[in-house]
This record gives structure tokens, sequence and C-alpha cells, in this order.
């Protein structure tokens, strides 16, 4: 079994539950408000860690009382807190509306995680070196991420990178990508693809595999994955749930990715775990409160 090591963001949610998203200058009622732990991160570190793989947290919280929530939250999970530093500016934090059909709308505040810098990382090098695998994703300076993923490769690790939220990629931080996870739309947006079906994918593959990364998977939501390599193109169908929030689909696909490979070292077995994973947590509610155990699922799979 390999370990891994998830750099990057601790964010405290917060949730309103509203009848439907609002629309530009529409003024909506909640039927509810919610604290709960999140990030992208947090978020993929704790699936890791609720999926019984060995794994290191790397980012910042504030001094304040949702820093604390956010360690103890990951600590139970079975995330290794210990790399989790502290700074001087406020807990990030996310204003997530979900409305009953189980879509969303997000807006991030970075807070801590932009003070998240090199040479935090440099101080945590120990942790890179003793992982196999190293997850990031954009919610902290892309300098951080391209210095990560440098060192990363450098030291032999198998690097994945989810690019949420969504930005350019030079090639300098795709050379040292092996798995690159966007969903559509940020594949749309990193890639400038305006339809998604497979000679699109197949290209975006291409484009992405002459800039060093070895796979692209895209996920599709409700329409499943597709994973490429450059040459071939393989769908993978989604499994059937009634979605109550999709908040944490991705990450705890990225999570459910990272666990299968760390244990089965096989891109399409841990694809396939993915799915299943997040299948369980777009039935719950919540960010890191929706994500399965092992064992739920082990027995999802067999149903």
């Amino acid at each position: 079994m390999l370990k891994v090591a998830v750099v990057g963001s601790l964010n405290m949610d917060l949730v309103v539950n509203v009848e439907k998203l609002p629309k530009e200058g529409e003024t909506l009622l909640g039927s509810g408000l919610s604290e709960v732990p999140g990030g992208k991160g947090a978020n993929q570190a704790a699936a890791i860690g609720k999926l019984g793989i060995p794994v290191s947290m790397i980012g910042k919280v504030g001094t304040d009382a949702s820093g604390s929530v956010l360690i103890e939250a990951l600590r139970s999970a079975g995330v290794d807190v210990s790399s989790v530093m502290v700074s001087q500016s406020p807990t990030g934090m996310a204003l997530i509306t979900v409305d009953q059909a189980a879509s969303n709308h997000i807006v991030v505040i970075p807070g801590a995680n932009g003070d998240l810098t090199p040479s935090d990382i440099e101080r945590q090098r120990a942790v890179i070196e003793q992982s196999d695998i190293v997850v990031l994703q954009l919610e902290i300076p892309v300098e951080t991420v391209a210095y990560t993923l440098k060192m990363a490769k450098s030291l032999g690790k198998k690097t994945v990178l989810n690019p949420a939220p969504a930005r350019e990629l030079d090639s300098a931080i795709l050379s040292y990508v092996d798995c690159l996870i966007p969903n559509e739309h940020e594949l749309r947006a990193i890639a400038g693809v305006g339809r998604l079906d497979e000679a699109a994918i197949r290209e975006a593959g291409r484009l992405f595999m002459d800039r060093g990364v070895r796979h692209l998977i895209v996920t599709l939501g409700d329409k499943g994955c597709c994973h490429t390599d450059g040459d071939f193109v393989r769908f993978h169908e989604a499994f059937r749930v009634e979605a109550a929030d999709t908040t944490a689909a991705g990450d705890s696909f990225v999570g459910g990715f990272a666990a299968g490979y760390s244990e089965w070292r096989d891109v399409d077995r841990a694809i396939r775990f993915a799915m299943q994973t997040a299948a369980i947590a777009v039935t719950r509610h919540g960010a890191q409160s929706s994500l399965p155990t092992r064992d739920e699922v082990l027995a999802f799979g067999k149903s």
C-alpha cells in the first residue's frame, strides 16, 4: 500500500440550502445554514484517510476556532495533521449554496491558504520524501503548486493534480503531472475545448501528453468519466444514485482515485474505485461529512 501526501487547502464551508440557485440580482430565502469542514485539499485528504490509506496533509489554517475544527476533523478521518501549519491570516472559507436538485454555487475566500509558500513546502520536504503519491489542487498559490510538483517528481513520486478552481496551466507545471483530473468545466477552461465528444477529449489528451502529462481523467458528473493517454479514450459510465448534494463529488473522486491507485497501482481499477466513492458521497449532505469508508465503498461495488 502506497503512502499519500495531500498539499492544498483547508476551508470552513458555510452551506446554505435553497429551493433553487439564485439568478443575477435575485434574492431568495434559504432553508438552513450549516458549518462543515471543507477545502479541496482537506476533503481529498479526508477521503483518502477514511478509505484506509496512510495520508498526510500539508496546508495552513488560521489561529481562529475554525482552524482547530478543521484539524480535528482531519485527525478524526485518519489523516496525519502534523504538517498543517498555522498562519496569522484567517482560516479559509467557502460560501456554498445548494439547491433541491443537488446543484451548487461555491465562492472560496482563500485566507490562510494563500499564505502557503514554497519555503513552507521545503520545510515539509521529509513528508514528500516519505510519500509515494502527491496530490494537489489550485486553491493554494500556483507557485507553491509548481514548486511542490517539481520537488515530488525530482524525488520520483507519482503526482496527481486536480486543476480546480480552473486556471491556465503552463508547460512547466504540466511537465511534472502524472495524472491530471479536471471536471468538464475545468477541461474547457484549461484546454480551450468547446465540446466534449471523444474527438475533443482525445485532442485535449494529446495536448497534455505533449506537455508531459501521462493520464487525463475527466469527470463528467452524472455521465461518468473519461480517461485518455492521448491515444485511447475510455468512457466509464456513472453509477445510478439519487444525488442529495454534489459539493464533494470531485474531491471524493480524486481521493478515491489516489486511494485506489495506492492499493492496486492500476489506473482503470483506481478510476472505478473513485467512481464508487463519489457515487456514495453525492447521496449525502456536506463535504467531509459525506465521504464514505472503505467498507462502504467495497460493499457498494458488490451491490
